[in-house]
């Protein structure tokens, strides 16, 4: 009795052919609008109303801007650096970190501190604060607690009426405060501006006077360090007899060897030495010549004056020998004057002879002496060389705290020269002035933010209420969301049902006659011979759609009987102006005959029969044998029997009349039943074995605003042609 047909198949691939799918995500959103149009204007009106009204209330505020000049190094008036490192963070970082201090607490304490805002009354009256608030105390506070309080009312008034507005691609920053009197305004605004650059160069010298204090204590200590180092370098070449007569340094200053006194003598001595070497091989060599060749006898006067005598001598005797005899006396007497001579040549050779002698062991004395004297210095500097190991140790010592010393001093006082200049990167560009007009409240600012506000409320409640509201809204959501083919969809429509379906012309009969046209490939024999109409719940379109299609079934020729199965409501019998005396549940409670409960309708092959009186228990006449044998005793005197079934939800009537017949067809309102209500009644039927052979949307365009029947006809299935446009447009009016 149930053969099943291709009907899913079918349904997907007209669906596809057709290009129905779900419409672009803006045009989703345009349409939520659309459906949404009254209430989101209503809140868009409510906060533009309300920003009115608050403008109207505020009391004006003024804004006094005073700009200031943040460079990223200070002025270099001396050449001497500072403590602070001028390269030791990146821009971004310092501009950051000034911006920061500009708002920073310790700032606002000082500035409320020369102000005086402490005890202002009219400090809070400027910021909308009654005055009386600074002298009203709290049972079990003490003064100083109402003083504490009062002082952090004030420094958090200054902090959050108080601006930053740094300038792109400059060092100028905007610093503004914002009161109700422009004279305040100014005043806070210059003083912030003071304060700020007071409070640098406070840090600053601050900086430098740490740094000054610490130098000084390791000066101090550096100082004794050198004193100790110095003094064990003098005691310890005391100890070993290491006299420094000088100091070899390098180009640092560092000392690199040290000249003693044993180093001197030995090289004094060892000069000495050399000389008297050189004496005693010179007095050794002129003691190994000859008497009267040596140089020292040619060169004597006295050996050359006898020796010029005895010639003159010899010389005489010759001449005299010629003509005397040697006995004659005058020649004697010459030859004794000649032997004189000779014999005086003799000694004073042999006394310059000795004197060469005597010089050469005189220089051999001293040579000797000398080398005894360099030996025993060698000795006493090898000495002093291993001891002065350590001694050169102390001495590195002593110049290493020597050098540290000079470095800190020399810091020290150029950090001095540095603070004393006291040169400050920050300066007052433009000063504030008292403003003339107040910067808010501005109408039309608010107004542009009470439109956006309720621009973005509404957005948020409209699609909360999407969100909320689970109801099918388009026909592209029937496949994806509830995994049955579109039959097809219906209009909205403002008169009467029964009465449009009249004209063949109107967009319903359209609707309804392409709702029969997929029906007709639901099974493999066409149009189902039996079927019922079934929906989540009432008020959904079910009876309409069950007469609709009854009707058009019936135009084309085939005889067709259109049953009232809701017994609990029953509606088709006034649909069609008849009378509801007897009906199904007469049949049902066990009236065997039920040809005489069918009524004529007027309209040509289309037969009715009304519900009937309201049984005590519809489910249990339901639950029979007899619907199915109904069914098919109807069958060999009809060629169709449409059943107009109860809603499924909360009711076992319509599973039990889906068992009875091929399938059904499912209606959902746009709009309507949330998805899973839907999705729980499908599930229903399948468990019973239903079979459901698609789902027709019914009311499109007036449960669902924005989705227009024309637009589904002609984004989901594009028919109904010119007179479609017409009648979207007489909707439109």
């Amino acid at each position: 009795m149930t053969n099943h047909g291709p009907v899913a198949n079918v349904a997907l691939a007209q669906q596809e052919d057709s290009g129905l799918a779900l419409p672009p995500i803006l045009l989703q959103y345009w349409h939520t609008v659309l459906r949404w149009r009254w209430l989101m204007a209503a809140i868009v009106a409510s906060c533009v109303v309300a920003g009115i009204v608050i403008t109207l209330l505020m009391a004006p505020l003024y804004s006094a801007k005073v700009q200031i000049q943040i460079d990223r190094q200070q002025k270099q008036v001396t050449k001497v650096e500072g403590v602070e490192a001028q390269t030791a963070m990146q821009d971004l970082e310092f501009y950051a970190t000034q911006y920061a201090l500009l708002k920073a607490r310790p700032l606002a304490e000082r500035v409320a501190s020369e102000l005086k805002l402490y005890n202002n009354k009219a400090f809070l009256e400027a910021h909308g604060i009654d005055g009386d608030v600074l002298e009203k105390k709290k049972p079990g506070q003490t003064e100083e607690q109402r003083q504490g309080e009062n002082r952090k009312l004030v420094v958090a008034l200054l902090l959050k009426n108080v601006a930053v507005s740094p300038i792109r691609t400059s060092k100028l920053v905007d610093v503004s405060y914002t009161s109700r009197s422009a004279a305040l305004s100014a005043e806070i605004a210059n003083k912030w501006a003071a304060a700020f650059i007071s409070t640098s160069m406070d840090r600053q010298f601050a900086s430098t006077a740490d740094a000054r204090a610490f130098l000084e204590e390791r000066l101090e200590t550096l100082r004794q360090r050198v004193e100790d180092s110095e003094k064990q370098v003098v005691l310890y070449g005391s100890q070993s007899g290491i006299v420094t007569l000088d100091q070899i340094r390098d180009g640092d200053g560092r000392t690199i060897g040290n000249r003693t006194l044993t180093g001197a003598n030995l090289e004094q001595l060892a000069v000495a030495l050399n000389e008297a070497t050189a004496e005693r091989i010179s007095a050794q060599a002129r003691a190994g010549g000859g008497g009267e060749t040596a140089s020292e006898a040619i060169a004597s006067s006295a050996l050359s004056t006898l020796k010029q005598r005895r010639a003159e001598a010899a010389a005489e005797l010759a001449k005299l020998s010629v003509q005397f005899a040697p006995e004659y006396p005058a020649v004697q007497n010459l030859s004794e004057q000649v032997r004189a001579y000779d014999a005086a040549i003799v000694n004073e050779a042999a006394r310059i002879a000795g004197a060469r002698q005597r010089e050469y062991r005189e220089a051999l004395a001293k040579e000797t002496n000398l080398k005894a004297q360099v030996e025993r210095l060698k000795a006493e500097l090898d000495q002093q060389n291993r001891a002065d190991i350590q001694y050169n140790i102390y001495q590195r010592e002593a110049d290493t705290n020597r050098e540290l010393y000079d470095a800190l001093l020399q810091r020290y006082k150029e950090i001095g020269v540095a603070g004393a200049v006291g040169v400050n990167n920050i300066a007052i560009v433009e000063p504030a002035i008292v403003p003339d007009n107040p910067t808010s409240p501005s109408l039309p600012i608010n107004l542009t933010i009470a439109v956006m506000l309720g621009v973005g409320l509404a957005a948020v409640v409209a699609f909360a209420l999407e969100q909320i509201d689970e109801g099918i809204r388009e026909p592209a959501q029937v496949e994806p969301l509830l995994r049955h083919p579109l039959l097809g969809i219906t209009p909205e429509t403002e008169g009467d049902i029964v009465t449009e379906m009249q004209d063949p012309k109107s967009h319903l009969f359209d609707a309804y006659f392409s709702i029969r046209s997929s029906l007709s490939f639901a099974t493999n024999h066409g149009l189902p011979k039996a079927f019922a109409v079934v929906s989540t719940r009432p008020g959904e379109g079910k009876s309409s759609t069950a007469l609709a299609l009854a009707q058009i079934i019936a135009r084309t020729g085939k005889r067709v009987l259109l049953v009232d199965a809701d017994l609990r409501s029953p509606s088709v019998h006034a649909m069609l102006g008849g009378v509801n005396e007897i009906g199904f549940s007469n049949y049902l409670a066990g009236d065997n005959d039920w040809s005489h409960i069918i009524q004529e309708t007027g309209r040509k092959n289309l037969s009715m029969i009304a519900a009937g009186p309201v049984p005590p228990s519809a489910a249990e006449l339901l639950s029979g044998d007899r619907l199915g044998q109904f069914v098919s005793e109807g069958l060999e005197k009809f060629d169709h029997i449409v059943i107009d079934s109860p809603p499924v939800l909360g009711m076992s009537d319509a599973p039990l009349i889906a068992k009875a017949v091929e399938g059904v067809v499912y209606v959902v309102q746009t709009g309507g039943a949330a998805v899973r209500g839907i999705r729980a009644c499908l599930n229903r039927l399948k468990q019973v074995n239903g079979h459901v052979f698609g789902v027709v949307l019914t009311k499109v365009g007036g449960g669902a605003k924005g989705y227009g029947y024309g637009y589904g006809y002609g984004y989901g299935y594009g028919y109904g042609y010119g007179y479609g446009q017409r009648y979207g447009e007489d909707n439109e009016d």
